[in-house]
């Protein structure tokens, strides 16, 4: 069974979160080669979950 949408948004948050912690670059909003992918995947899923919230 493919991973819900809230799921994939919550895996992807705490992988960036965790990368963040022990990032320098990434915690002056500055992402590193390794932070920018895992940033940008938190944020589009973000967006995907708080739309669909909005269209239901």
């Amino acid at each position: 069974m493919a991973d819900s949408l809230l799921t994939r948004y919550m895996a992807a948050s705490d992988t960036w979160r965790t990368h963040r912690k022990g990032c320098q670059p990434c915690q002056t909003n500055n992402p590193c080669e390794t932070g920018a992918p895992l940033f940008e995947r938190f944020a589009q899923l973000q967006s995907a979950y708080l739309n669909r919230l909005r269209t239901r």
